[in-house]
């Protein structure tokens, strides 16, 4: 079974950046990044394909956030720049076992992360 470790969150303020990584035990199909904030549902925030060449995002972050892919190392990360306030949340990385065999972006992941929290101060 894949494992996924994500890291990179931590403390920023409004307009700052951070960068995310999600590093998985082995190879994964299409992964995706999500968020919840206190209280709120899990929403989407981003996905790639597992060659990378296709990239998926929530409007709520298009211009501001960039998805990426590095397959020798298993790792996707997440930069994140002109952050918001709104943008505080504990993030989560989710990955496809396989390459193949689902729609794009795909609706469900079959491995979930433990999650990093990201705090963005005004």
């Amino acid at each position: 079974q894949v494992q996924l470790v994500e890291s990179g969150g931590g403390l920023v303020q409004a307009g700052g950046s951070l960068r995310l990584s999600c590093a998985a035990s082995g190879r994964t199909g299409a992964m995706g990044w999500f968020r919840q904030a206190p209280r709120k549902e899990r929403d989407f925030v981003a996905a790639i394909s597992w060659g990378g060449s296709s990239t998926y995002y929530a409007d709520s972050v298009k211009g501001r956030f960039t998805i990426s892919r590095d397959n020798a190392k298993n790792t996707v990360y997440l930069q994140m720049n002109s952050l918001k306030p709104e943008d505080t949340a504990v993030y989560y990385c989710a990955a496809k076992r396989t390459r193949y065999g689902y729609t794009w972006p795909p609706p469900l992941y079959d491995i979930w992360g433990q999650g990093t929290q990201v705090t963005v101060s005004s």
